[in-house]
């Protein structure tokens, strides 16, 4: 057991001593862990050290070698890990978190394949969300980005290059069952905007949901994300329209949070306004209000109200708190988690530390 347990330190190290000479490799990490106090469910109050409260914690490793003609080949490998007790945050999986390859070109753009975030996750986490998908007020709580929405397996993603502002990213993973290719397949787009002090995304996601044997309904997303920066505060918004088996998988792997039932919703949408409020030189204040509108004829309705605070102690530290609750309806069974904690009720309290490297 304990043998195990050094596997994924040894093949980290074997990777760096070898890579070095060769590649730019670069070793970084981000610790993060708090104090959560979660109440409303059906296990009752409870008070609790985890990790990855803000941003999940994780060592990683990423490379470039230049091939020469503005082309480089890249690398990235990175594990997650539960600062609170030192484990991996994944069982079995040494890089659950990413892990791809790939090549890049200045005026190409880039390809990679692998284990990667989908356009869609990173469009709601980077631009729409002002907690960044992390704290008691994350996105994550209502909006669709769990499971493979969030990261995709046997993924080849194309970034484009920019033009006056605009790039795009295409993702297909393919689902790799025998006899069907495009059972359990995935198609995720986006495109990017970034001029001054807007930034806005639109993305699609297309999941196949078909098994070797049974041909199931596709699921689909589309989001609009947005912020715009007014130097006094930055407004946030995004939206999310969902239809279809798995196009808004659930964020609480606990069956039963409310000790009763509850299924994902099959047809829907969420909306939500934001923002960021810069307060001296060192802190922001963060705030969020989340709206879900189950379409069918459950009619099971959430809102989730937040807010943050985060002070940088300096340009790699910072402590935070924040709170979140949400408010279901009709029997809806949706929790206050934060970026690494699905949550089991319906209100939270965060107070944590956060140091990167």
């Amino acid at each position: 057991m304990k043998t195990s347990r050094l596997i994924p330190a040894a093949i980290l190290l074997t990777l760096a001593n070898g890579a070095l000479a060769q590649s730019n490799v670069t070793l970084y990490g981000l610790m993060d862990a708090g104090l959560v106090h979660e109440s409303g469910g059906a296990a009752g109050s409870s008070t609790k050290l985890s990790s990855g409260v803000g941003t999940a914690s994780r060592l990683g490793f990423k490379g470039k070698e230049d091939l020469g003609g503005g082309v480089a080949a890249v690398f990235t490998l990175e594990s997650g890990i539960l600062i609170d007790t030192g484990a991996q945050d994944a069982a079995g999986k040494a890089f659950n978190r990413q892990a791809f390859v790939g090549l890049e070109s200045k005026t190409l753009g880039s390809i990679t394949v692998g284990r990667q975030y989908t356009p869609t996750y990173n469009a709601l986490g980077q631009v729409g969300d002002p907690f960044g998908s992390g704290y008691s007020g994350s996105a994550k709580n209502l909006f669709p980005v769990a499971g493979r929405n969030l990261r995709a397996d046997n993924s080849i993603l194309y970034t484009s290059p920019n033009w006056n502002g605009f790039n795009a990213n295409v993702l297909y993973a393919l689902g790799e069952v025998s006899g069907n290719s495009k059972a359990q397949r995935q198609i995720n787009l986006s495109l990017n905007y970034t001029g001054g002090p807007l930034n806005a995304r639109l993305t699609y996601n297309n999941r196949n949901n078909d098994t070797a044997s049974v041909d199931n309904p596709s699921g689909r997303n589309i989001m609009l994300v947005a912020n715009y920066d007014f130097r006094v505060v930055k407004m946030y918004f995004a939206y999310s329209d969902d239809e279809g088996l798995n196009s808004a998988p659930l964020n609480n792997s606990t069956p039963r949070p409310y000790g009763r039932d509850f299924e994902p919703s099959l047809k829907g949408n969420e909306a939500l306004i934001g923002a960021s409020i810069p307060v001296g030189a060192a802190g922001t204040v963060m705030t969020s209000y989340i709206r879900k509108n189950d379409k069918t004829l459950l009619n099971q309705d959430a809102s989730q109200y937040a807010v943050g605070y985060l002070h940088s102690l300096s340009k790699r530290t910072g402590v935070y708190a924040s709170y979140g609750r949400i408010i279901n309806k009709n029997g809806a069974g949706y929790t206050v988690g934060n970026n690494s904690n699905a949550g089991t009720g319906d209100k939270a309290y965060n107070l944590g530390i956060r140091h990167a490297f």
